[in-house]
């Protein structure tokens, strides 16, 4: 983990002051936007207006988590906020990546949006790009968990009612029969040792099917297993029904 041990969030904090409430979240379909989504709302007091991911176009899903396009607008729908998604192809190179982005932050603006929520965790070169790519855009970056240790974070969004299954494993980190598994206790307990708990460095990617906020449960199955490109992926389907 980063050396960086600030109780909370600068960046965070300074824009709660601010007389501007409203607010993108960078959603990935994962637990980590589901609680960064809660804290931005509940603690920080920001008025979110839209959820704003990245889908893979040629196959209709989120960007490595590979969640079905149907499923995030389901989650959309359960949120009862305004879905903006970023289409961009695969591979996608960064110049088309960045210039997709600041379309969309332009938009934001437009929206009367003067900050993104970033569910990143302590990764700084991460938190360093994105801050860097919001530069002159009338966009600041907010990081609501920034430094919190990942295993009570984990744990908190398993305690709030956050539930998600594991769509994505790297099996250099982890072990490939967690795809499909539930974000759970159990699933915490048998990650090995190393892996973060919250998969920050990669080691998992999530979909959140029922998270505080939502109207209603989606009602999901998990479907065929596969390795693509290094990577072992889970098909989470819509339930039956």
């Amino acid at each position: 983990m980063s050396a960086d041990t600030r109780p909370a969030e600068t960046s965070a904090r300074v824009a709660a002051s601010e007389p501007g409430r409203r607010a993108w979240m960078s959603w990935s379909s994962g637990k980590d936007s589901a609680l960064a989504l809660e804290v931005a709302r509940r603690e920080l007091a920001f008025d979110v207006v839209g959820l704003l991911c990245t889908v893979n176009s040629d196959a209709e899903r989120v960007a490595m988590h590979a969640v079905r396009r149907e499923l995030l607008e389901a989650q959309a729908d359960r949120l009862g906020i305004v879905l903006h998604v970023v289409d961009i192809p695969f591979p996608c190179p960064n110049d088309v990546y960045e210039t997709r982005m600041a379309s969309a932050m332009e938009r934001a603006v437009g929206d009367g949006v003067g900050h993104v929520v970033f569910g990143d965790l302590f990764l700084e070169d991460v938190r360093a790009y994105r801050e860097q790519a919001l530069e002159g855009s009338g966009i600041t970056a907010v990081f609501p968990l920034w430094g919190r240790p990942t295993d009570a974070l984990a744990r908190e969004m398993i305690d709030i009612g956050i539930r998600a299954v594991v769509t994505c494993v790297d099996p250099r980190q982890a072990p490939a029969g967690m795809a499909g598994r539930s974000f759970d206790a159990s699933f915490l307990a048998e990650l090995p040792p190393g892996a973060d708990p919250c998969g920050e460095r990669g080691e998992f990617h999530t979909f959140v099917w029922d998270a505080p906020g939502f109207r209603a449960p989606i009602a999901v199955e998990t479907g065929e297993v596969v390795e693509r490109h290094g990577f072992v992926f889970c098909d989470v389907l819509p339930a039956p029904g």
